[in-house]
Formats: C-alpha cells, sequence, structure tokens
C-alpha cells in the first residue's frame, strides 16, 4: 500500500505543478491493473474511478488535439487498469469501446479492441445484455462482420431483460447483412433504449449521418441525369438552381452545403461538416 501511495502520489503531485500532461508526452507509469489491486487493498475502487477520469482527459485530449499525428496508444492500457480495479465498472466498458472503436484521427481505429475490452466485461457479468449488444454494434458498425454482429445480438436478446429488438435484429442481420436500413433500425433503437445523454446523442448523430447519405444518394441522381442530357456534370449548386432542377443549395441534416465535386459529379459533405467524415459502408 506504501509503494502504490508514493506512484499515485507521484503523479497527483506532478499533474499539481505541471498541469495534466499533453497526450503525446503522457506516460503510464503504472501499467498493470493487477499489481494496482492487489496493493489498493480496499480503495480499488476508488483508484478506477481515478483512472477512469484519466483515460477520459487522455481520449478527450487526444482527440482535441491540433497535432498532425495523433496517438492513443495509452488509451487501452487505460481502460484495462480500470476494469481489472473494478470489473463491474460497466460505464468503461460500454464507453472504452466506442472510443477504441473510433476512426483515426478521431480515435485509435482498434475495433478489435472494442471488443476485447467487451469480452473481458462478458466474462465479468455474463448476464449483462447490453455488452452483448454494444459487441453487436462494433462487429456490424465498424467490422461489418454481420455473422458474428447478429450472434451477438442474439445471444443477448436471451438474457434477462433483453428487449424484445434483439432478437428481431440478429434475425435481419443474418439474412441481409449490412444494408442501410439495418443501421438505421440499429441506431434507432439505441437513441430509444440508451441509458444515458452520450449514447443518445452519439446515436442521433449517426443516424443524420444516415439521412445524409440518403440525401447525397438523390442528390447524385439528379447531378447524373443532368451530366447523361447535357453531357458535362453541372459546375456548381447555382448552374442546377437556375434550371429550376433544384428549389436552393442543398445543405446536409446540421444546415451545411454539400459539396459537388467539379468535374465529376461527385456529392460529399463539407470537411467543416460536424457529420463529417461519414462511416464507411460495405463495399464502399
Amino acid at each position: 500500500m506504501l509503494l502504490l501511495g508514493v506512484a499515485v502520489g507521484a503523479e497527483v503531485l506532478r499533474d499539481g505543478v505541471y498541469g495534466e500532461p499533453a497526450p503525446a508526452q503522457s506516460v503510464l507509469y503504472i501499467r498493470s491493473g493487477t499489481f494496482l489491486k492487489r496493493a489498493s487493498v480496499s480503495n480499488a475502487s476508488l483508484l478506477a474511478d481515478l483512472y477512469w477520469i484519466r483515460a477520459v482527459q487522455y481520449y478527450g485530449g487526444t482527440h482535441r488535439s491540433k497535432a498532425s499525428i495523433k496517438s492513443y496508444d495509452l488509451l487501452y492500457p487505460l481502460l484495462d487498469i480500470v476494469t481489472t480495479l473494478d470489473p463491474h465498472f460497466t460505464i468503461v466498458y460500454r464507453f472504452g469501446a466506442i472510443f477504441l472503436a473510433e476512426r483515426y484521427p478521431d480515435g485509435p481505429g482498434r475495433p478489435d479492441l472494442s471488443v476485447a475490452l467487451l469480452q473481458k466485461g462478458i466474462r465479468a457479468d455474463p448476464l449483462k445484455w447490453r455488452y452483448e449488444q454494444d459487441l453487436g454494434f462494433i462487429y456490424y458498425w465498424y467490422l461489418h462482420d454481420y455473422e458474428r454482429a447478429a450472434t451477438a445480438f442474439e445471444r443477448g436478446a436471451k438474457m434477462p431483460g433483453a428487449p424484445w429488438w434483439m432478437r428481431s435484429i440478429a434475425a435481419v442481420m443474418f439474412s441481409t447483412g449490412g444494408d442501410r436500413r439495418t443501421s438505421r433500425a440499429l441506431w434507432q433503437q439505441l437513441r430509444e433504449t440508451a441509458d444515458n445523454e452520450w449514447l443518445r446523442n452519439n446515436a442521433a448523430w449517426r443516424l443524420a449521418q444516415l439521412d445524409a447519405l440518403d440525401q447525397i444518394d438523390q442528390l447524385e441522381k439528379i447531378v447524373g441525369t443532368w451530366t447523361a442530357r447535357t453531357g458535362a456534370p453541372p459546375d456548381s449548386w447555382q448552374t442546377l438552381v437556375r434550371a429550376g432542377w433544384l428549389r436552393g443549395e442543398p445543405l446536409d441534416p446540421t444546415g451545411t452545403p454539400y459539396v459537388l465535386e467539379a468535374g465529376t459529379g461527385r456529392v460529399g459533405v463539407r470537411a467543416d461538416s460536424r457529420l463529417s467524415p461519414l462511416p464507411v459502408e460495405p463495399g464502399a
């Protein structure tokens, strides 16, 4: 316990004197959650809270960093320490899995580590259906492994308290794989059943991205028809507005104008839109 106090005290003192380290300069002095748990005796839960705060600060600081190269190397070790100190810390598994899966540079782009973290949670709480739900989302949304996703939802559906829709979603996944309608149904259900505001907001953001993809499909059909009739793609939205093909410059669900790529007719969201980057769809 004395050694633990010295180690943790040193980190607290360092942060107090020098401030929270920049993400790229962060150093994880104690990497063994098992050692920390043994050394902490009755204070493991408190220590888990402290390391969870550090994990959130580390992810948030790196995510917001303007650095040209971002490193999330310490994220999984921090989450692993927290869940070793407190194996039943539900929010760490659920949020941590999303943090790990987010595509670079918004996150490390490591859905494989998300799977490892959630499987650790399932070993600690085998009947917690939300972990199977989250595991299904990771397999579906980030790994495009629809069979494993469906299997996870099917397992979760059999657990006490699981919502009815998990079984239905599993059946749809087995039959249709990764079509956009299935994605929309998944995020709608998550938004309606999420147990905290962050997950609800994340689901709403994903649904807005899917709306944007639908709108882009329609806009590209209009551009394609124009190109077929005139022999060249429109050079701007105003060309289509003046011709009466559009009422005005098309906006994405956040109110940001869509980009019309000159010469190709491709449509996309602007880099400064809150919906950027749009998700990579199967086969894209």
